[in-house]
């Protein structure tokens, strides 16, 4: 990845482990996250970190914390029981503080 980061506008980093949505995001995926951030920051390049996986209010925050520019969390939006304009806002504050 060190060698190609250079010519990429993203780079993913999967958060479970890919095939179904609604799986709890790996922990330890997130070390991963922090590690692809401090390359693109000693390289001084722009491309954004994207976190795909388990993505929910309560762990929003540890993934922009790791170096998360863009988080997919499609089921804490589209599953929150109060709708999906909610479950955006939930994700937000959750992530702002």
């Amino acid at each position: 990845l060190t060698d190609v980061l250079e010519i990429c506008d993203l780079a993913l980093v999967m958060t479970i482990d890919p095939g179904f949505g609604g799986q709890k995001l790996i922990e330890h995926t997130l070390l991963k996250v922090a590690q692809v951030r401090r390359e693109i920051d000693r390289q001084s390049l722009l491309t954004e970190v994207e976190v795909d996986g388990g993505v929910e209010s309560h762990n929003a925050r540890a993934c922009a914390d790791a170096g998360a520019d863009v988080l997919v969390a499609g089921t804490a939006v589209f599953g929150h029981t109060a709708g999906p304009v909610e479950g955006v806002r939930s994700l937000r504050a959750a992530i702002d503080g």
